[in-house]
C-alpha cells in the first residue's frame, strides 16, 4: 500500500532528464524540487478553490446533519425510523447516478460550473453519513443530562446548542474529517458539474494537468504529493476523536 505513496515522492523530486533511466533510481540521485515550484505557480488556485469546496461541505454538512442527528436521537419523531432508513439507502446510490441527476436540475437552475453548487452536491454524500453518526453517538449520551437542561429551562434548541453538542465533539470531527474527505478527493461531480468553469478543484487540475503535459511526471506527481498532504495531517490530528466517533453506539448496556 505504500510503495505507490514512495514512488509518488521519489518522482517527484527527479530531474525530468532521469525521468527514463533504465532501471531507475530507488532514491533521486540528483534531487530537484522544480516540479513543486511549477505546482505552487500552476496549482494553487484549484487547491484554493478545493480548500474553499471542503470547508464548504463541512459547514453545510455540520448544519444539516447535527440538528438532524439530534432529531432523531432525542426527540424520537414519528417515522424517525424509516427517515434511518432512507439514510442508508441514499448511502448506496453510486455516486455517477446522483451526478447526472444533479446535471439536469443545476442546469435548469443555472448551478452549473459554480463552487457552491459543488458544496451542495458534495454534501449530499456527507450528510446520510453524518446523520447516522450523529444519531447514534447522541443516543449514547445519558438522558439525565438532558432531562436536567430542560429543568434548568432550557428548550430543545438551547439543550442541542449548549448541552449535546458540546458533548459530541468526537463526532463533530468524525464527521468534518470525512466530509471535508469527500469533497478533497471528489472526482465524479467536479468532472461532471464544474467541467468548463473557472473554480476547478485539485482533482481536476491534476486530470488536465495529466492531459496536456503528460511528459512532466516530476511535476504531475508533485501536484498529488501536494494534495494529499492536508489528508495526511488531518487523519493524524483527528485519528484518536475519529476512532471515538464512529465507535458511538455500537455497544449497549
Amino acid at each position: 500500500m505504500l510503495f505507490p505513496v514512495y514512488w509518488m515522492l521519489n518522482v517527484s523530486l527527479t530531474p525530468q532528464q532521469s525521468m527514463r533511466k533504465d532501471p531507475p533510481d530507488l532514491f533521486p540521485s540528483h534531487p530537484t524540487t522544480e516540479g513543486y515550484q511549477t505546482v505552487l505557480r500552476e496549482q494553487l488556485p484549484h487547491l484554493s478553490t478545493s480548500l474553499l469546496i471542503g470547508l464548504g461541505t463541512v459547514a453545510l454538512t455540520l448544519l444539516v446533519a447535527a440538528p438532524a442527528g439530534y432529531a432523531l436521537a432525542t426527540l424520537r419523531p414519528r417515522g424517525g425510523g424509516a427517515v434511518g432508513l432512507a439514510l442508508l439507502v441514499a448511502q448506496m446510490i453510486p455516486g455517477i447516478v446522483m451526478a447526472m441527476g444533479f446535471y439536469g436540475v443545476f442546469l435548469d437552475l443555472g448551478l452549473l460550473n459554480t463552487w457552491w453548487g459543488l458544496i451542495v452536491a458534495d454534501s449530499t454524500i456527507a450528510v446520510p453519513f453524518g446523520v447516522m453518526i450523529f444519531t447514534a453517538f447522541m443516543s449514547g449520551i445519558p438522558r439525565e443530562l438532558i432531562s436536567a437542561s430542560r429543568i434548568d429551562g432550557a428548550g430543545a434548541f438551547r439543550t442541542f446548542w449548549s448541552v449535546v453538542l458540546p458533548v459530541s465533539r468526537n463526532a463533530v470531527v468524525t464527521v468534518s474529517l470525512f466530509s471535508f474527505l469527500w469533497a478533497w478527493s471528489d472526482f465524479v461531480f467536479a468532472s461532471t458539474l464544474d467541467g468548463g468553469g473557472d473554480w476547478k478543484p485539485v482533482t481536476l487540475g491534476i486530470y488536465r494537468y495529466i492531459g496536456n503535459n503528460n511528459q512532466e511526471w516530476n511535476a504531475i506527481m508533485a501536484t498529488a504529493v501536494v494534495a494529499s498532504v492536508p489528508a495526511t495531517i488531518l487523519l493524524v490530528l483527528a485519528q484518536r476523536y475519529v476512532a471515538a466517533g464512529v465507535t458511538a453506539g455500537a455497544v449497549k448496556d
